[in-house]
């Protein structure tokens, strides 16, 4: 892409409304850097203190496949691009679906307009950007062959017909089976008056089973879902014979299970999805966003005892194939390890763009959006709590009467930290040893309390995927745990 009419690295702005290019449409790559440094500089020009392109394109489908049959495909093809425009503290950002230069020139006075900023006057001079060598992901790491390699349509309606099957052998007292599974696949361009110049594809896949039974009165409904990112045969690896007799397994234990009697218990939660409540009600409370609103007790604490001494947790972007991972963040800020609590001591905050300039957290590549119509906000990755040294044998040896909490379900959390969350699958424990099943538990908290109560953590971390909605939309991350034990939690039931 090279503009007709620019020969030097200076124009004048009155040359702006003739400017054309020849864009490559099916791709993002170094043809783009012309127009995008030519607009960059104009931003500057205009007085903007920092200016950010973010252009995407994607490709999704969705399968949803209830009891015997297909009942939905759903495809998407979008394409877009967002400008950030920050004067001061102070940030508007504007999106387009036009991705022609007059396109991308119209959203970034619309920007400047709003931070009170016009374009420079017709005979002022705009220097192009210099930004750096394109960093391409998605070249150097093979991905260009992702989306080929992914299953087809008729493949994805195959895997989850006979899924459904698998569940139907396994299963009794069924009254319904869903199977789903979706891909999505993203390119991403990012150019930036600092100099950023960067590109990615993401793939992201995730399948998974919900198993609802009824006999008479009795009821119980049990899900499973597995995610992964960049493995193109992911549908194909998926093993649907062994998540349906674990699915059929818990949800005919729970059928029957006796109500949870409301009290105070020690409990156990389980690795992998156990990881929601250290993400809802903690990990968001790391993110700049809330130190940004003041809506975080941590606000002021970094450096001090936040958690028991037993809990070290981290939120990075690396895990092979982890729900959460990417090459860079949505600010073109190569992805890398962030340690938010060691030993109970919180270390670091989880910081994008904006919260660095407002809160002076230093950048750790966490700045995520949903698509090109979200300005990109510090939001969270692959966040887990680490290892312990105990067995999980241990963990229960400890405990004379309280719960096990197997498979935690949906809930909600406050703006401070408290929090709500049902237990779909739960287990009463007796004299360290797990007896009768329990349905109807529900586990309800604050933040900073249940913290400082996690007392032990066994050796076997597990990660689960998961979605994460906040002020940058719905996207893409990891929960995770080893077994834990809190040594006191309320627990809602009959």
């Amino acid at each position: 892409m090279r503009l007709a009419t620019l020969s030097d690295t200076l124009l004048l702005s009155k040359q702006l409304p003739n400017l054309t290019y020849s864009a490559t449409r099916d791709r993002f790559d170094e043809s783009w850097e012309a127009p995008l440094a030519t607009l960059l500089g104009l931003g500057r020009a205009a007085g903007a203190d920092f200016v950010e392109f973010f252009l995407e394109r994607v490709n999704y489908i969705s399968c949803l496949a209830e009891d015997d049959a297909i009942t939905s495909i759903s495809p998407a093809l979008t394409t877009g691009a967002g400008v950030r425009v920050f004067r001061g503290k102070a940030d508007c950002y504007v999106s387009t679906n036009d991705l022609s230069f007059n396109g991308l020139k119209a959203a970034l006075e619309k920007g400047l307009s709003i931070l009170g900023l016009t374009l420079p006057a017709p005979n002022s001079f705009v220097p192009e950007i210099n930004l750096e060598l394109l960093r391409d992901y998605a070249t150097k790491r093979g991905k260009e062959a992702w989306l080929p390699g992914c299953s087809s349509i008729r493949e994805m309606g195959e895997v989850l017909l006979d899924a459904n099957a698998r569940l139907k052998d396994k299963a009794t007292h069924i009254q319904s089976r869903r199977a789903v599974y979706f891909r999505d696949w993203q390119e991403v361009l990012v150019a930036a008056s600092d100099g950023t110049f960067a590109r990615d594809i993401r793939l992201t896949q995730s399948v998974g089973y919900n198993l609802l039974c009824a006999d008479g009165a009795n009821r119980s409904s049990i899900g499973k879902r597995v995610g992964s990112t960049g493995q193109p045969d992911f549908l194909r690896t998926w093993d649907y014979h062994s998540s349906a007799e674990e699915v059929a397994e818990s949800a005919g234990k729970m059928l029957y299970a006796d109500y949870v009697e409301s009290g105070t218990y020690p409990i156990v939660m389980a690795n992998e999805f156990g990881g929601v409540i250290f993400h809802e009600a903690c990990g968001h409370l790391l993110e700049t966003t809330q130190i940004e609103r003041k809506t975080t007790p941590f606000i002021d604490k970094k450096g001090e005892k936040i958690a028991h001494e037993s809990l070290t947790a981290w939120d990075e972007g690396l895990s092979p194939h982890a729900f959460g991972s990417i090459d860079m963040d949505d600010e073109g800020m190569p992805a890398q390890r962030t340690l938010l609590i060691e030993n109970g001591i919180l270390k670091n905050f989880i910081s994008d763009r904006a919260g660095f300039l407002r809160t002076g957290h230093p950048r750790t590549g966490s700045g995520r959006r949903h698509n090109y119509t979200y300005a990109a906000a510090s939001r969270m990755r692959n966040t887990y709590i680490a290892p312990g040294n105990y067995e999980i044998e241990d963990l229960f040896a400890s405990i004379d009467k309280g719960i096990y909490c197997k498979k935690m379900g949906g809930g909600s959390v406050g703006a401070t930290g408290q929090f709500n969350f049902a237990v779909d699958e739960a287990y009463l424990i007796e004299h360290g040893k797990i007896t009768k099943p329990l349905k109807g538990a529900t586990l309800i908290g604050e933040a900073t309390e249940i913290m400082n109560k996690i007392s032990m953590c066994s050796k076997d971390l597990g990660l689960a995927a998961g979605f994460c909605g906040s002020i940058s939309g719905s996207i893409y991350v990891t929960v995770g745990q080893p077994h834990l034990k809190v040594d006191s939690i309320t627990v809602g039931g009959r």
